[in-house]
């Protein structure tokens, strides 16, 4: 073990001798907001602990995935069991029938599923099946959405109406998301533009039905009812990306919200992640008998890995699912959830400051600004630097919002009244300041 003070600045510097960044996620190294990143001790409940020994409340979850909190009993024996028993395999196990048995039990859209380590290979993979399943190589995305960081996901928006993008990383070649259309979140008339020009090319429309990494931006029903009318009469795949959103805002994920207000409405393939691991590298696409039938080794789509339905992660899932199904779960978080995000929004009108929220279930999102925004060039318009001072002075009270204005929050059922409490009150100390 190192002698070097245990400061998080200490950290920090050590971690960027032998990390690019000092980080493994950009994220994380406070770019977007400032200061010094948070090392992490050690986590329970709501609350985690940095090396200093300073305590926050904790609403990143891990990006989502602790929807139990952290250290939840049931979770840690599971997982302790597994262990146990063995590591990996790299074989089958009964463990991965079941999670894939209890995804498609609260998933009715979901036939078939396959597992996989992360949401960027579930998403990555879902695409290629779609390719493969219709025989076309083109693909919409929505300017603002994140799917991962395959190659022909990071693209960002053309200098036109419905055009094509072009690369948002270094490493990426402009002929790779040649065939990745870039549309504006929540805007009808580009849509139904892209399709009448594109509509028989394109192979499958990706979209986060809540876009949790423009903040909290929900998809307006009318724009997703006229999406599935125009994929299903143009022969294109609706993915639904439900890697934050599954099994966070619903016991059956966003496209549950969406088809109690859209007759008949399904996704073709869904993604999930974050939860369904309950904080272990795990994630899954799914969909159709018919189409997932195309995968291998049934079908000519190839995927694979080596860690897939690891057996630990698995035991980790199953766990966090079986305590989200108790009766009444999803209601007690969703009012939770939303005693804070109110809170907020009060504490920021008494201060006189312009402050727009919103949640659902777990999730939430909140914006300097007058009212939500419904695409990213609203989210861009919004108060950054109002959000940075008051990112740091709430980390100086203790809570731990995410390092970035683009980034959702989430809620376990390990917060309590008074978690919240003392979140709302240390928001109208921050903001009067």
């Amino acid at each position: 073990m190192s002698t070097e003070v245990s400061t998080n600045e200490a950290l920090f510097a050590r971690a960027q001798r032998v990390i690019p960044g000092g980080v493994n996620s950009p994220v994380r190294a406070f770019k977007a907001v400032g200061g010094t990143p948070r090392f992490v001790a050690r986590a329970q409940g709501p609350y985690f602990w940095d090396a200093e020994g300073h305590r926050y409340i904790d609403y990143i979850g891990s990006w989502g995935p602790m929807i139990l909190g952290h250290g939840h009993p049931a979770v840690l024996e599971a997982v302790q069991r597994a262990a146990a028993e063995g590591l990996s395999f790299g074989a089958p196990t009964e463990r991965e029938i079941e999670l894939a048995e209890a995804i498609v039990r609260q998933v009715p859209s979901v036939e078939q599923v396959r597992l996989v380590s992360s949401g960027t290979e579930a998403c990555m993979s879902a695409l290629r099946l779609a390719r493969g399943a219709t025989g076309r190589s083109r693909i919409v995305k929505f300017e603002g959405c994140y799917h991962g960081h395959a190659d022909a996901l990071l693209v960002k928006a053309g200098s036109g109406l419905a055009t094509f993008g072009h690369p948002t990383s270094a490493g990426v070649p402009p002929e790779v998301v040649q065939h990745t259309l870039v549309l504006e979140y929540n805007h009808l008339a580009q849509l139904e533009e892209a399709f009448a020009a594109q509509g028989d090319e394109i192979a499958c429309v990706i979209v986060e039905p809540i876009a949790g990494n423009m903040n909290f931006v929900r998809a307006a029903v009318p724009f997703m009812t006229r999406l599935r009318e125009l994929c299903t009469k143009h022969g294109a795949l609706l993915v639904f990306d439900e890697v934050m959103t599954g099994f966070r805002v619903a016991p059956g994920g966003a496209q549950s919200l969406y088809a109690k207000a859209i007759p008949g409405f399904a996704p073709d393939l869904s993604v999930f992640g974050k939860v369904i691991g309950g904080g272990m590298p795990l994630a899954a696409f799914g969909g159709t008998r018919d189409v997932m039938s195309q995968l291998a080794p049934l079908g000519p789509v190839y995927q694979a890995g080596t860690l897939s339905g690891n057996p630990v992660a698995t035991a980790c899932g199953l766990a966090t699912l079986k305590e989200i199904a108790r009766p009444g779960y999803f209601d007690a978080l969703a009012a939770t959830t939303r005693s804070l995000v109110d809170g907020l929004v009060q504490a920021g009108r008494a201060a006189g400051v312009p402050l727009a929220g919103d949640s659902e279930g777990g999730m939430f999102g909140f914006f300097f600004a007058e009212r939500l925004p419904q695409n990213y060039a609203q989210v861009m318009a919004t108060d950054k630097a109002r959000f940075n001072r008051f990112f740091h002075a709430m980390l100086a009270r203790g809570v731990y919002f995410a390092p970035a204005l683009y980034e959702a929050g989430f809620v376990s059922s390990a917060h309590g009244a008074a978690d919240i409490q003392a979140t709302i009150d240390a928001a109208a100390q921050a903001l009067r300041d």
